[in-house]
Formats: C-alpha cells, structure tokens, sequence
C-alpha cells in the first residue's frame, strides 16, 4: 500500500476543475435594441391608457348632451321643467355678440387663430407648474375646456399628464369637426354657472330671470366671470369678489376693443343685481306630475330619456281655465275649511288629538278637473290643497264614493232603453236584498216621501227612492255597463245600492263620462300630451283624440235636458240665485250618506268639470256642510263663472238632435195631453222612438176638468 503511494509512476489524479461560467457581453446594438423594446412597450402601454379615456370619432361627430325637458301648455307657455342638468341649448345666432366677447377676451383671446391649443402659452404654464411643483396655471384653451366638459367621464377628473393630453388630442379632433362658431355654441351651452345652471341660457333664467338674448353687457360679463369658479365668485355669498371679477372681464373686453373706455367706466360702477332664485314653481303641479308619469310610461317605446334629451312636451293645459280653478279654491275654501274645523272639534276633545294631528286631519282636500268634451283636452287639474305637502292627486289617484252623481247613468239606462222623463215611480220607503246577503234601506236626503214622481223631477231633486226603485225596474249589470260605456273603468259592483254610487271612483272618470253627455254621444279619451318633439323639432310623438260612439244622441240630450233641471230648479240651483250665473249648464251633485264626499260635477256646450271636496281620512266626516250643493258645487260655479268672463265665451244652448221631438203631455197618464189635462206638462223632450203616440183618455171631457196646472222645461 505505501509503496503504491510512494510510486512516483502512480501519483493520484488531481480532480478535474469545472470550468467557469461564462456571461456572453451585450453588443451596443443588443442594448439600443432592448431599451428601444422597453421603451416603445411603455409608449405602448401609455398610448393605450390614454386613448382608452378618448372620445372615438363617433361620438365627436354626435354631441349629444344632457339637456332639459320643457313641458308647455296649450297657450305656448313653459309649465314645468325635467332634467339631471338644467341645460336649455340655444344656437349660436342667439347669444348675444357681447357674450360671445365677454368669453374670448377672458378665456381665450386668440381663438381664432389655434387649432385647439396655444403653443403660446404652453411653456410659460409648465416653467410656473414646475417651479411651483404643482398645476398652478393652465394653458386651457376654449377648445380644450369643451373637451373637457362635454367628456368630463372619459379624459376624467385628476390633474394628471394623462388627462391634460386627452383633452389636447379631443380639442385637436373637436376643432378638425366643427368650426369656430360651432366650437364657441357648445362652449357656452356646456359651461357650468353655478345655481345648477348649465350653460348660458339657464345661468340668464337662474341669475337675471331673463332669456339670454336680453342680457345686459354688465349681465354678461358676469355670468363669464362666473366660469372661474361659480361658487368663489356667487353674488350672494361672496359679493365684492363677484364685482370685482365681472369688472375685470369687462376691463379684458376694453383692452380688447369691445367695449371703449365710457361705455366701461359706466357700466363698473353698476351694481350686480341677480334676481333671488327660489326654484321654478309649477303652474299645475298635480297636472305636470300626471303628465310626468305618462312621460315615464312612453319612454322606453319612443326610445329617450325624459330627463336628458331636451324634449318639447306640448300638453292640453290652458293656464287660464287653471288660474280659475285655483281662485276659485283661493276664495271658497276658507268658509268650508272653517264650518268644517268646527264640526271636527269634538272628535279632537274627545280623542285628545294633538293640534299638529288635527291640523293635518282636519284639512278640507279638494280635486277639480275641467275637459273640453269635444277632444277630450284636460283644461285644468287640482289634486289636492298642497302639492309640497301631499304629491297624492285625488283627481286621478283616488277613489272615492260618487254619491247621487251616480244617478246620472243609471237615469241614461233607463232612457235608452224606452223610458221617458215622465214616467213615474212611487216615492215610497223600500227594503231590498243585496247580491251579499245584506238588506239595504235606502232613505231620501230630507227623510221626505211622498207619490208617483216623474223621472224628470227625481233627478232634479236626487230622490233616492226613486233611483232604488228604477235600479231594479233597470238592473244593476246594465247600470253597470252603461257605466262602462261612458268610461267609468274602476271596479263596480252591480248591486242595488250602486244607484247612489256606492263603488268608489275617481274624479277623472266621472268628468269624463258627464262629457259624453254634452259631446252628444260621442266619448273621447282624455289627452293630457298632445305631441312630443325632439330637440331638434322633430315630431316623434302625437296624440289623436280617441272617439267612439258611447250613446245616441237622442240619449244624451234627453238626459242633459234632465240634469239642466237639477241645475235650474233642483239640488243645483245655487248656481243661479246665489252666483247669479245664467248660462245654458247641466249637472248633478253627490253626497255621501256619511257626508264624506260632496261631488258635483256640471257641464256646458265648451267644457265639463268636476269638483270633489273631502277628508283624506275616511274615517272622519264633513258634516252637514258636506253635501254636493254646499261644499263642492261652489268651487265649480265660481270656477265658471270665471272662465266665462275671462275668454267672454258666448252662452249657447245646447243643441236638440233631430230625432228627439217635443210634446205636451198629462203628467197624470204621460200622453199627449188634451185641453182637459189637469197638469200639463209643457214641451217635454222624447227619443222619436219612444215618443207617447196616444192621446190621454184619463181627461177625455169636460166633466173630468180641474183648475189647468201646467209645467213647462
């Protein structure tokens, strides 16, 4: 072994080395080559986060912003306003030249002479950004601020390179589109002025109560000024900093030459006198908001949007019937919400309400609604006291029971299908079996009785036991569906009682279906929007009036012949002898047994209108003042009279189709009267059809005579 180790001839093997790692060297080409990758990698990722927030082509060639809706009744007037942005476009042509002035000599003076941005005054802004070490002045352009404000969501919010670029590339792209007119109309129908006014149309409106067209220099240059900062330059919060930045826009207008130095030391020492701003009141609110929901409910099928696309709504509003309506609430409401605070007194004492509760409860609500019969046109609507309060429109929304208005169709029922005004019927007490098991006791208003009553007479004077009596002679299904004819869509029992309108409905079907009597027959729909334009005045939707043929019009004139005696010597007569009011009317009041509800609804050859007065509570009571003639019909006679003598509307009678004849009757027998007749009936109206064709053989000599008693309609 040692010998083995000694052996110079066997000396071991040294391990073998590994050799050493080798790292090739980078060529100067390789290098450019990698740092030109990155580079372009970064200029690629930069490219794409920056066009990303950018406009497309599309989209510049579309400007399509947010703007408002405006609602006009039928007279031409604004009514009411939707939008997100109270934005009203208007063109160029409209804005005054000052203006446009005020503009490019604050924000922009060499406009004309870009393409979007000033190289001008780019290092100047980014040696002050930068010795400042934040954004301290921009170089804006009006072009670039119209990028800014008609894509704000796109090139975005922050003060970042990357916003400053996208609105430099859109501006670049916005001047390539539209020209420097079009440019300066959406800069100043963009631009934001405070008050949650955006653009110049609506900052005149919001601050001045004007229409940009009648703005003043001093006016205008204000508002300019305002694009600064709307909030750091408000006239009332901060009013010395809002004059001295409207001076200074003037001061930029006389170093620009448009205004010269008089015209400038005049029109400083103005002072700024803005208009306090409350809010738009609506003229109908409870009719807008109805008009509103039908908005809502047609958007989708015309394919806008109610809040941003800047519709015109034309609607059947007319401002004079609605200024009626509220006077007449204005000067009757307080002798009725007095009698009736008075009645409630006890129910407060005895349940120890508390007076914010009773002033809640005991407020007297009201509805009227006025239509033109002849295109279904809504004239005016109430809802209700107090808009702000209470949104709920009792003219449409609520149903409530109609009372004795209700007579009116079972009487039309009776008519059409042979019955005459001078039929009888015993004016007798009667129990009768309900449907539900129930037994119903009618009873007349005055507890009252007496014989065999004409038709004529019981509706003049609401006799209930005549109406019980003839609703079973007629039949309740067939009440009901002369009811439905005549556009009475809510839910209706056929029961007996509903003679004296025990199922709720509301207002709006009630007027409308009283307008078929004075239409002659015919039924139209009620219309509240006529037609939708878009912005650009292009029709995209109208409204036709929907007729059908609800009754004969022999029908319907023998009952406005009947409901006229309710209004000249039966329950409506307060229309004549207290409102002195003489023109040719039709109508019928309604009083629930309770006193809950007072309606009358009433009609003319022009217009028919319904008024309906009650508690929102049902549990609570009008009192005795809660009946048809007293609580509501002083609202609609006021109403008229007043509608009247506003548009000097000429009375005219209504017209007598030509097969409907009159005739001299015995009111005893209901034939053609003889001189022998004791009660004559004088110039009764009768469908040809049913016309009494024999002469009365009660009377037939001169033995039978009594003293002549006649009675003429």
């Amino acid at each position: 072994m040692s010998e083995y180790l000694l052996d110079k001839h066997h000396e071991p093997e040294s391990p073998q080395k590994s050799p050493k790692f080798s790292r090739p060297r980078l060529t100067r080409a390789q290098m450019y080559l990698i740092g030109g990758g990155v580079l372009a990698l970064g200029l690629l990722i930069s490219f794409i986060i920056l066009i990303r927030g950018m406009p497309d082509l599309t989209e510049l060639e579309n400007v399509n912003p947010a703007q408002v809706t405006r609602i006009y009744s039928a007279d031409g007037k604004v009514i009411h306003e939707l939008f997100k942005l109270n934005r009203i476009w208007i063109p160029y042509d409209s804005i005054p030249e000052h203006v446009i002035q005020a503009a490019l000599a604050t924000e922009d003076r060499e406009f004309f002479d870009h393409w979007g941005v000033n190289l001008k005054r780019v290092p100047r802004a980014m040696l002050v950004n930068l010795l400042s070490l934040r954004f301290k002045q921009g170089f804006s352009t009006i072009t670039m601020q119209v990028a800014r404000n008609l894509y704000v969501r796109k090139i975005g919010f922050d003060k970042s390179i990357f916003r400053k670029l996208r609105e430099i590339f859109t501006a670049i792209q916005i001047e390539r589109t539209y020209s420097k007119k079009e440019i300066l109309e959406m800069y100043l129908n963009l631009a934001f002025f405070g008050r949650s006014a955006y653009g110049i149309e609506s900052a005149a409106q919001r601050y001045f109560n004007k229409s940009a067209r009648d703005l003043t220099v001093e006016e205008g240059a204000f508002l300019i000024g305002l694009l600064k900062g709307p909030g750091d330059y408000s006239p009332t919060r901060h009013p010395e900093r809002a004059l001295r930045r409207r001076n200074l826009v003037m001061h930029n207008m006389l170093v620009c030459n448009y205004l010269d130095r008089a015209t400038y030391d005049s029109l400083k020492q103005l002072p700024i006198a803005v208009t306090r701003y409350t809010g738009r009141s609506s003229v109908a609110p409870y009719f807008t908001e109805y008009v509103r929901q039908k908005l809502n409910a047609l958007q989708d099928s015309l394919g806008v949007n109610i809040y941003e696309d800047g519709l015109k709504v034309y609607t059947t509003l007319n401002t004079v019937y609605q200024a009626a309506m509220d006077s007449a609430i204005a000067r009757q409401m307080p002798a009725i919400q007095e009698k009736v605070t008075q009645h409630l007194l006890k129910w407060k004492e005895e349940n120890h309400v508390p007076d914010s509760v009773f002033a809640e409860k005991s407020q007297v609500q009201i509805a009227m609604v006025a239509l033109d019969h002849r295109t279904g046109h809504i004239l005016g609507m109430v809802g209700g006291r107090d808009f702000e309060k209470s949104k709920f429109n009792r003219a449409v929304q609520a149903r409530r029971q109609p009372g004795s208005t209700f007579k009116a169709f079972l009487y039309t029922a009776a008519i059409d299908n042979g019955y005459t005004p001078v039929d009888r019927l015993l004016n007798q007490p009667i129990v009768i079996n309900q449907p539900d098991g129930t037994r119903w006791t009618p009873e007349n208003f005055e507890r009252k009785y007496g014989g065999l009553t004409t038709l004529r007479t019981a509706l003049a004077k609401s006799i209930n036991l005549i109406a019980a009596r003839l609703i079973l002679e007629v039949g309740p299904q067939q009440v009901v569906e002369y009811a439905r004819r005549l556009g009475i869509k809510s839910p209706l029992r056929p029961y007996p009682s509903l003679a004296m309108g025990s199922s709720d409905v509301t207002l709006l079907e009630m007027v409308s279906a009283f307008g078929v009597f004075a239409n002659q027959g015919i039924r139209v729909e009620p219309v509240a929007i006529t037609r939708i334009e878009d912005r650009n005045g292009n029709v995209i939707y109208r409204k036709r009036p929907h007729r059908t043929e609800a009754l004969s019009r022999a029908t319907a004139y023998i009952i406005t012949t009947m409901l006229e005696d309710v209004v000249n010597r039966g329950t409506g007569g307060s229309i004549r002898w207290r409102f002195n009011w003489y023109v040719p009317a039709a109508g019928k009041t309604g009083t629930t047994n309770d006193y809950s509800d007072a309606w009358f609804i009433g009609f003319t050859p022009y217009v028919t209108a319904g008024v309906w007065v009650g508690l929102d509570d049902h549990s609570l009571k009008l009192g005795r003042i809660g009946t048809g003639s007293r609580a509501a019909l002083p609202f609609w006679a006021d109403f008229m009279k007043t509608v009247y003598d506003s548009l000097k509307i000429p009375p005219e009678e209504f017209k007598q189709p030509p097969d409907v004849v009159r005739l001299d009757v015995c009111e005893e027998s209901g034939k053609i009267a003889t001189n022998f007749c004791p009660v004559v009936i004088h110039n009764e109206v009768f469908n040809i059809k049913y016309r009494p064709k024999e002469t009365c053989d009660l009377h037939p000599g001169i033995n039978t005579r009594r003293k002549r008693k006649s009675v003429t309609f």
